[in-house]
């Protein structure tokens, strides 16, 4: 603990008697250093604090997190951008794959339930290897109008919905292959058909964007 020591200092002779005494206040003596003398002081300098440290450090985080946000704000941009374009190249490729596997025998899971269908929709009058050739040819087509696009587009999704028609007809047409027995639960093959109407869904933007395209094309043409 430091003290602090006031003393009167005396006025030189034939000063005025009635001068009022002046105060010298010590200053603290300084810390001195080990093995530097009792006379050295050196003024010692304390660490920066933490919270200073971790505001040092603040400024490398919140770029790092801005810059990841500025990432994300981009890739959202351009999928928003292109999000119907990769809604139907998506489909596209799934058709095409689907329509490419029907040309090889029995590299299809699904072939044999769509010869089953396709023969009971024509009842009967068409042979097997016919009808899975014109499945295959049709579905490769419609993959193909729908990954290139443009004056494609619009024949493929109308042969689009037509072929998910013959595909929902199945549910109908196969009862038993499609529907557990004593049970409304679908089989794997029916849950097969039914998970289709997740593609329709994405087709059916897919068409309201190209239809409405479309409709704001003639509108800025003047045509009606």
């Amino acid at each position: 603990m430091r003290s602090y020591t006031a003393e009167p200092s005396l006025p030189p002779p034939g000063a005025t008697p009635h001068a009022r005494p002046h105060l010298s206040i010590a200053t603290p003596a300084s810390t001195p250093v080990s093995g530097s003398g009792p006379d050295s002081t050196v003024a010692s300098v304390p660490p920066a604090p933490a919270p200073e440290r971790a505001a040092a450090a603040a400024p490398t985080t919140a770029t790092a997190m801005t810059a990841g946000a500025q990432a994300l704000n981009r890739l959202a941009a351009y999928v928003n951008a292109h999000s119907h374009a990769l809604l139907r190249v998506t489909v596209g490729i799934v058709f095409f794959g689907f329509g490419v596997l029907k040309l090889f025998p029995s590299a299809s899971p699904a072939e044999q339930l769509a010869v089953d269908a396709a023969t009971k929709m024509t009842l009967g009058m068409v042979p097997e290897t016919v009808l899975l050739l014109s499945l295959a040819a049709l579905e490769t087509a419609i993959g193909i109008g729908l990954i290139v696009g443009r004056r494609l587009l619009r024949p493929a999704l109308v042969a689009f919905f037509l072929h998910m028609g013959g595909v929902f007809s199945t549910l109908l047409l196969l009862p038993d292959a499609m529907w557990q027995p004593h049970s409304p639960a679908p089989t794997m093959e029916g849950q097969y058909v039914v998970k289709n109407v997740v593609l329709v869904a994405v087709c059916l933007v897919v068409a309201a964007h190209e239809w409405s395209r479309g409709d704001r094309s003639r509108a800025g043409n003047g045509t009606g």
